[in-house]
Order: C-alpha cells, then structure tokens, then sequence
C-alpha cells in the first residue's frame, strides 16, 4: 500500500505543512498539489465542496506526492467512509467533545475487528494500492478536532483514545467558546493559555497536535513549539491576498499615458 507521508514525517520528528482548499475544482487543487506542500486538506465543513467536487479533488492531489486530507461535515459515519473510501488519508473530524465522540471517529475509521467500518474502497484501492484492506487501518490517519470548552474539560479522555492519532485545534471556534475573539493567530489570553494546555497534554498522550494558522510567521512560531501539522490559509485566501498585492500596485502608481495619447 501507498505509504501515508504524514506518517512518515511525523516518524522522523517533523512538521507537515498543510494547505487548506475551499475552491470546489479540480484544476485548482491541482494547482496547489504541484506548489510543493505536505498535504492538502479538502475543507467539507465550510464553504462549498460538495462530495464529487471532493473526488475530483483527490484525484488531481493524486498527480503528486501530497497526502490528500478531508475536513468531513461532521461526526458522521456515512461521510466518513465515503470519504475514506475516495481515497483520503487522513480525515479531520470537527466538534470532537467527548470521548465517546472520539471512540465512535475511531471505529467508524477502521475496519474490523478493530472498528465498524463497512468495507467498498472503490477509488481507495485504485490511490493506496490493492493491498488497501489489509493496511488501511495503519495508514489512515485520524484527527479530532478540539476546538470547545467541553472538549477541553474532556481532553484527557479523548486524548486516551486508542487509535486516535492527532487531534487538531480551530483557533476561531475555541476562542468564541472561550469568550473571546475568533482569530487564527493573535489570540487572546485565554484561547493562547488553551492551545498551550491542548499542545502540552496531546505531547504527554503521544499525540499529533496540529493547528489553523493565517500566516507563515505564525504556523513557523508554532512547529517551534511542538505542534506537527500546521495549516496555513486556504486557496482562496491566497489568491485574493495575490490579487490584492497586484491591484495595489497598479493603483498606487501614476496612470501612464498610452502611446501616442492626444
């Protein structure tokens, strides 16, 4: 089977960047597969990826070396192994509060008799190889996202999970459950005082912890600290944060006359 290169890194003591991609097409997340990062994950949660937009997605990451990740909708069973079964190596898993919400990503993730997972890895095969079923569960990685007060005061326990193996933090969504502003990186008290908490106690469980990030400055800050996978923007951002820096210039530099103007 098709190694899992978050697996690998995460073995030799590094730090994935990730990518984030809201743009539901095909070209475009090909686009980002070729720049060069670690994974890309395909946001299903926010914005508008549908399912097949989500395929066509994989299979353009698919034309290179990066690990192909989805934010599913919700703890779901049906979305989670359809996703697995497109062809993702990693899901994240938003709104993980308890540990039986741990327990369930995890057998809903894996095949038996490790977990419930129903078996039909359609496209999955076709990605990681026809040796998928007998390796899938080793290689799919499983992240829950710990991003509310409740998964804070239940973080030992999920975190003692057996099978979960990273957990990821929105910055935005703990910070407004915290009381305080829905920021990436410039984060409040509170919500810094959080992530530390999360990072640490994921460390002490063995653990994967990763996080959203706004900028390079900010994702770089915190590998420094410990975190293993971190996102920086999305797609979307990037091109109009681009766009921006070129209508800029145009705008702030004298109109030139055309040639041979009246």
């Amino acid at each position: 089977m098709r190694p899992n290169g978050l697996r690998t890194l995460w073995q030799q003591g590094g730090a994935a960047a990730n990518g984030w991609l809201a743009i539901p097409n095909g070209f475009s997340a090909e686009v980002m597969a070729h720049q060069g990062w670690d994974s890309l994950t395909i946001d299903m949660q926010h914005g508008v990826v549908d399912y097949q937009a989500m395929v066509s997605m994989l299979q353009a990451i698919s034309t290179t070396p990066t690990v192909p990740v989805v934010r599913v909708p919700w703890l779901e069973p049906g979305i989670l192994m359809k996703t697995l079964d497109a062809g993702a190596y990693a899901v994240i898993c938003p709104m993980v509060n308890t540990r039986e919400d741990a327990q369930k990503l995890v057998a809903w993730t894996n095949y038996a008799p490790r977990g419930t997972r129903s078996f039909g890895p359609v496209r999955a095969t076709l990605y990681g190889g026809a040796d998928y079923p007998q390796h899938a569960n080793d290689t799919v990685v499983r992240f829950a996202m710990i991003e509310t007060r409740q998964a804070l005061d239940n973080l030992d326990d999920i975190l003692s999970v057996e099978g979960l193996d990273a957990v990821y933090i929105g910055p935005s969504d703990l910070s407004l459950s915290l009381g305080c502003r829905p920021v990436f990186d410039d984060l409040d008290p509170d919500a810094a005082q959080a992530v530390d908490h999360i990072l640490g106690r994921a460390k002490a469980h063995g653990v994967v912890a990763g996080i959203h990030n706004g900028t390079p400055e900010s994702a770089l800050a915190r590998i420094a600290k410990g975190f293993q996978f971190v996102t920086i923007s999305s797609d979307a951002r990037l091109i109009a944060a681009g766009a921006q820096q070129v209508i800029s210039k145009m705008r702030a530099a004298p109109a030139p006359k055309a040639s041979g103007a009246y």
